[in-house]
């Protein structure tokens, strides 16, 4: 049997397959009823945005805060989106089916996963109500997420 690697990121395979990820949620995402609403304002940046910051939360290059803000800007950018309960649900429905094509065929790894996505589209979901502009306080540094959930 071999080794599992250190971090979800090599696991994952590192951030061409997080393009890969979120290249396919966001095809099914943007199309589907419930879930365009939240990315009315979403450009193909979003995608290289989503997978930069994936890839830190696994435990990979920390570019999101380098050069995107880090934790906070992440947090600020779902102010006053006033995310439901179902389309949060529908975002784990098809971000589980993308992880289903995408990621390797390990069960842990995409149980992880799909871990992190529960837990951060809950806090997505709660920030989401505050109208923008809110000032969040400081969030401390970008949560990472690893075999054991977060650290």
């Amino acid at each position: 049997m071999s080794k599992r690697p250190e971090t979800l990121y090599q696991a994952i395979g590192g951030v061409d397959v997080l393009r890969r990820l979120s290249n396919t949620f966001y095809d099914e995402a943007l199309a589907d009823p419930l879930l365009a609403p939240v990315f009315a304002d979403f450009t193909p940046t979003h995608i290289e945005h989503v997978a930069v910051w994936l890839a830190e939360i696994f435990d990979g290059p920390a570019e999101y805060s380098r050069r995107l803000g880090g934790h906070q800007a992440l947090l600020r950018s779902h102010l006053g989106l006033s995310i439901t309960e179902p389309q949060r649900l529908r975002w784990m429905e098809l971000m589980g089916a993308s992880v289903g094509k995408e990621l390797p065929d390990d069960e842990l790894l995409r149980r992880r996963v799909m871990e992190y996505f529960d837990w951060g589209t809950r806090i997505a979901l709660d920030v989401s109500a505050a109208p923008a502009g809110t000032d969040l306080g400081d969030p401390g540094p970008t949560p990472r997420w690893g075999w054991e959930g977060l650290r």
